[in-house]
């Protein structure tokens, strides 16, 4: 389903949709697979090799680039940025612009029912753990736990991880 009220979006061919997923306006899909009844929301890019899964909520101004995997029951909050490059060049040492062939894309994983607050940044070659809170505004450089909380730039673990996600924390600044 598409909502945004015929906004523009750019949906490639080759994007794979589950059943029931909305999808509001100004979006920038192209070569990624979304899972069933996950919502995005509006200026979102999901580049091609990215995996969302089922019922997930990809807040608007979100950034998912090559290499991440979101499982399901994922929140992505607002203006979320995922990197898959730790060393960015434009060029290559005798001054000749990168191709694809000239990186190495870093894999990402947010696990099950993980939540991503408001202008999180998560370097690639990370994890974020099952149930795993990172609060708004953090750079995560690190693995986070399952079921921790963890805030800050960079993102440090606030509360030693739950034992399950009734128990989890929820994080207070």
């Amino acid at each position: 389903m598409r909502d945004g009220y015929g906004a523009h979006q750019l949906i490639a061919p080759d994007v794979r949709l589950g059943r029931d997923v909305r999808i509001f306006g100004f979006v920038n899909l192209y070569g990624c697979e979304i899972g069933d009844e996950t919502k995005i929301g509006s200026f979102v890019e999901i580049q091609k090799n990215a995996r969302i899964g089922a019922r997930c909520k990809i807040s608007s101004h979100t950034f998912i680039c090559e290499g991440v995997t979101v499982e399901d029951n994922v929140f992505i909050g607002h203006g979320v940025t995922f990197i898959n490059d730790r060393y960015p060049r434009a060029t290559s040492i005798n001054g000749e612009l990168k191709t694809e062939d000239d990186w190495n894309c870093q894999v990402t994983l947010i696990k099950r029912g993980a939540s991503i607050g408001s202008g999180v940044t998560l370097l690639g070659g990370i994890t974020v753990g099952k149930n795993a809170i990172v609060g708004a505004g953090s750079v995560v450089t690190a693995d986070v736990p399952a079921n921790a909380t963890v805030a800050g730039n960079p993102a440090r673990l606030l509360k030693a991880p739950a034992s399950s996600i009734h128990e989890s924390p929820v994080f207070r600044p």
